[in-house]
């Protein structure tokens, strides 16, 4: 199966990182290269794009396709998380804006053995890094009921994570819980007919705290943001497009701490902390996809697009 992605908000962001023909750029989640191939067109000679993606189709498929621009064009095989080490390895110490392009891809949904779907029944697998021993299959089965039930209402925000949790430990009391399909029959199970006739698939919310958990994507996220922050040079953009509400919340309240971190009492005349401003957020509400995007691309429905412009003093 061909690795195809189709950028989100392409023409939004691209005008949101501000491309400066020679500067340097990161693309932290590259995918299918969507969204790098129109930063690597606009540069020029000076100019750099490294790539970061912890997923090996995702990187085999960018090489390819990056391969006309490989004379400006460095990719990683890592977490975004090691951003810092990563330019650190590549001798650079600032950057001009950071793209995160957040979530599951495309492929990785619709190529069923990668074990993100609800709609086949294949082994539940869900890493995005294939290097990575523990599976989606070791959570369900190894995690306690009340580690199930944290999870899937935390990160899924489902109202039947309790009974979800209950009944996934005893139906693997009979045997181990091997594919999406069981899985899906089980949290149908779990939640009542007269529910499941409206509101989406029912095993949605469960899978996606699967995956999320498995993949560490909210620790990830809150542990990088400010670093690639420190990264950016002055009046380079950090764009980050979130596909719920989890992550948004994370890009909102970090880009806000970092604009304004003064933590003193309200009452004080002037600021005593030392907490100096990193920068400005530029939307002050999040970038929607346009409906004509919509349109032709429904996963973009739950997309938003934040941006944060680094001002150093």
């Amino acid at each position: 199966m061909e690795f195809s992605h189709k950028p989100i908000m392409l023409e939004e962001t691209i005008s949101a990182l501000n491309i400066r023909p020679d500067g340097i750029y990161v693309d932290g989640t590259l995918g299918g290269a969507g969204h790098s191939l129109e930063i690597v067109r606009r540069l020029t000679e000076g100019g750099r794009l490294i790539g970061i993606d912890q997923d090996g189709d995702a990187i085999d498929a960018a090489a390819a396709r990056l391969e006309p621009y490989h004379d400006r064009t460095v990719i990683v095989r890592n977490n975004y998380e090691q951003i810092e080490s990563v330019l650190r390895s590549l001798d650079i110490r600032g950057v001009d804006g950071i793209l995160l392009d957040l979530g599951v891809s495309s492929y990785q949904l619709d190529n069923a053995q990668r074990g993100f779907t609800y709609r086949e029944d294949v082994p539940l697998d869900m890493r995005m890094d294939q290097r990575q021993e523990r599976t989606a299959g070791d959570i369900v089965n190894d995690y306690s009921e009340t580690a199930l039930f944290h999870m899937i209402r935390d990160y899924g925000e489902d109202k039947f994570a309790k009974n979800i949790a209950k009944h996934i430990v005893a139906a693997r009391q009979d045997h181990p819980i091997r594919t999406t399909g069981e899985l899906t029959q089980i949290i149908k199970a779990a939640i009542p007919q007269k529910v499941r006739l409206h509101g989406g698939h029912p095993a949605k919310k469960t899978f996606q705290a699967i995956r999320i958990e498995l993949n560490r994507e909210l620790d990830v996220l809150k542990n990088s943001l400010e670093t690639m922050i420190d990264l950016l040079n002055d009046e380079g953009r950090l764009c980050v497009i979130t596909f719920h509400s989890l992550e948004d919340r994370i890009v909102k309240n970090i880009f806000r701490t970092c604009e304004r971190p003064c933590i003193c009492p309200p009452e004080f005349p002037v600021c005593t902390c030392g907490r100096v401003s990193k920068g400005r957020v530029i939307t002050r509400k999040p970038i929607l996809p346009a409906p004509g995007e919509l349109e032709d691309n429904p996963r973009a429905k739950s997309s938003k697009l934040r941006v944060f412009e680094r001002k150093r003093n």
